[in-house]
């Protein structure tokens, strides 16, 4: 199991911290034993604390899957069963107006409140126009609720109140619909539980076939103090404030989940407790437009299977203020994405956690008017495909890792940045206040990598280091960044890699590199459309490109480029087949005109290399965040 967690987790570390944390937390070999970390012996993600901030969480395992998070992380009271009730002995409950009748035990009406005070099964119907149904029972066992066309309004507390029980069901009646709401005004005293429209003090399951809708006016939506599961039917809920929340865990494994709220859209915030104050998403369809924070978690963040659609804020169109910055996906350890589809778009971070971020499988398709991806600790891509359609920055981290799926990204400023990813803040949003250190760095080993920026395109404050994969990065047309920016080693021992921008500060990997490289500086830039061919001395074609923006400088690394050989960049020709960023499968140089010719090997430093002026920090300029 993971180890405490201090109740708040700091957004702000000292980069001492965030350093001692990559390095612990990108491990994954033999258990930690120093008084500083622990490794999950469940799941082998390791998290780092601070002894100096009263064990603030700074980094998890960007590698531990969708299983093993889930795994190391409290189970849900369903644990994997589906909910049902006996509705051969079920109790018929039947609302009318400011009253209500019941065929057997268990129930008491006293003017307009409806009490269920044992374990077993009821059916509701009809409706109360000022009344609630409230749950309080000592009873062992499942209080099993049948909304079967039942339409409940309170005006002085939650229209479902449970005050205690062991556990309870909501069970949507095949075709019926439901309605549960609040008026605004009142509040839940302190310690009698949520101020929502259906507030649970026990463990809440939601089930069936059915339709519930749920206004939230005075507070929340639905809201338990313990643990909540939807499991199917189909749920409409609006909120002033949070939507849907669980203390303990929020899982939603199917059904349709639409979710309008004023505050956060789905929320886990139990902060005493290291294995709980998470949300899962392993099936089913849930849209969420939340004014906060689309889905906002303690601890984590795990989507599994289903469909998740998030609108944070004003979406990516708006900028992130100081006071206002509603981010789609939040977690203050982890997020791990294993499958299913996630669409997020939000006015700060599209996805953010003060840990790791990994993603596994799925398609996760994120705008943002920040940072697409965000980790303060690491960020993994290992198979999936991630597209970041609109972004400042497009992943940002300490320690990012793209090792398999496909990753496309657009961004204003830098495609990918590692580095500190609290320097912005601490040098109270100077962009130009980086901290260089091999602590931070880029790691690319699989997968397809595209980038389009206007700032620098692959910016490491740290190291560069590629082995495999395919990257195309499409780079800024000002001279002020460049497609490749590498404070550190730049190395590439495998794969390809092509990059197309600026020449003011173009740079390439280091003379030393394993796979050679050669760097083509054109004396006037070509315009975006341009097909290049990148041809050997024998006029063989190694690559063929095609410019999305005005280019003044091409590198490219591959198994075929031959360290002091020359080579001829030319333009015309034809470009056919596949193509990846622009990089085709296959050209023909056929009536191409030589641009320049350059020799294979030839280092060139940059502005970055050798602690230049590099790329800014995470954080991207944006100034101090909340």
């Amino acid at each position: 199991m993971r180890i405490a967690r201090r109740p708040v987790l700091a957004r702000t570390l000292a980069s001492a911290t965030l350093v001692a944390a990559v390095l612990t937390g990108c491990s994954t070999a033999a258990a930690t034993t120093s008084a500083d970390s622990t490794t999950s012996a469940s799941s082998g993600s390791t998290t780092t604390v601070d002894d100096a901030t009263d064990g603030t969480v700074t980094s998890t395992d960007a590698a531990q899957s969708v299983t093993d998070a889930l795994a190391a992380n409290l189970a849900t009271h369903t644990d994997g069963t589906e909910a049902d009730g006996d509705l051969s002995t079920a109790t018929t409950v039947t609302l009318d107006g400011g009253s209500a009748t019941s065929s057997g035990d268990g129930v008491t009406v006293d003017g307009s409140t409806v009490t269920v005070t044992a374990a077993g099964t009821y059916v509701l119907s009809g409706t109360l126009d000022d009344g609630q149904v409230v749950v309080d029972t000592a009873d062992e066992g499942t209080v099993t609720l049948v909304l079967d066309g039942a339409d409940v309004t309170s005006s002085t507390g939650a229209a479902l109140s449970v005050v205690a029980a062991d556990e309870v069901t909501v069970l949507l009646a095949e075709g019926s619909e439901n309605h549960l709401a609040d008026t605004a005004g009142w509040t839940a005293a302190d310690g009698a539980g949520p101020t929502a429209a259906l507030a649970s003090q026990a463990d809440l399951t939601i089930t069936g076939t059915g339709k519930l809708s749920v206004e939230g006016s005075s507070n929340d939506g639905i809201s338990s103090s313990d643990g909540l599961v939807v499991q199917s039917g189909e749920l409409v809920v609006t909120a002033v404030d949070d939507g849907v929340r669980g203390q303990d865990y929020l899982v939603v494994e199917g059904g349709t989940l639409d979710v309008t709220a004023g505050g956060d859209g789905l929320k886990s915030d139990d902060d005493t407790d290291a294995t709980a104050g998470y949300v899962a998403i392993t099936g089913g369809t849930t849209t969420v437009t939340a004014t906060d924070d689309g889905v906002d978690a303690t601890t984590d963040v795990v989507v599994g299977d289903g469909v998740l659609a998030v609108t944070a804020g004003d979406g990516s169109g708006s900028t992130p203020t100081g006071t206002e910055s509603p981010r789609g996906l939040v977690a203050g350890v982890s997020v791990v994405v294993g499958g299913g589809t996630v669409d997020v778009d939000a006015t700060d971070d599209a996805i953010h956690t003060n840990g790791a971020v990994g993603i596994h499988g799925g398609t996760v398709t994120v705008a943002s008017g920040d940072d697409g991806i965000h980790g303060d600790g690491a960020v993994t891509v290992d198979g999936g495909t991630v597209t970041v359609t609109d972004s400042y920055e497009g992943l940002e981290s300490g320690v990012i890792t793209l090792a398999g799926g496909e990753v496309d990204i657009t961004a204003s400023d830098d495609g990918v940045n590692a580095s500190d990813p609290t320097a912005t803040e601490a040098a109270g949003g100077d962009p130009m206040a980086q901290s260089t250190s091999d602590a931070y760095g880029l790691t690319i080993s699989g997968g397809t990598v595209v980038v389009r920026s206007d700032g620098d395109g692959l910016d490491a404050n740290g190291y560069l280091t590629m082995t495999g994969g395919t990257v195309v990065v499409n780079g800024p047309e000002g001279s002020g960044n460049g497609a490749l920016d590498v404070d550190g080693t730049f190395e590439v021992s495998g794969g390809t890699l092509l990059a197309a921008g600026s020449s003011g500060m173009a740079m390439t990997p280091s003379a030393s590199s394993p796979q050679s490289f050669v760097s083509f500086t054109l004396s006037s830039p070509v315009g975006d459309g341009t097909v290049l061919q990148l041809l050997d001395e024998s006029g063989a074609v190694l690559a063929t490109f095609t410019t999305s923006t005005t280019v003044g400088n091409v590198v490219l690394s591959s198994a075929d480029v031959v360290a002091d050989a020359t080579y001829t960049l030319a333009e015309g020709g034809t470009a056919s087949g596949d193509e990846v960023g622009g990089l085709a499968a296959s050209g023909d140089a056929s009536g191409a005109t030589t641009l320049v010719t350059a020799t294979a090997g030839v280092e060139v430093a940059g502005m970055g290399g050798g602690g230049g002026m590099g790329g800014g920090p995470a954080g991207g300029g944006r100034g101090p965040r909340p």
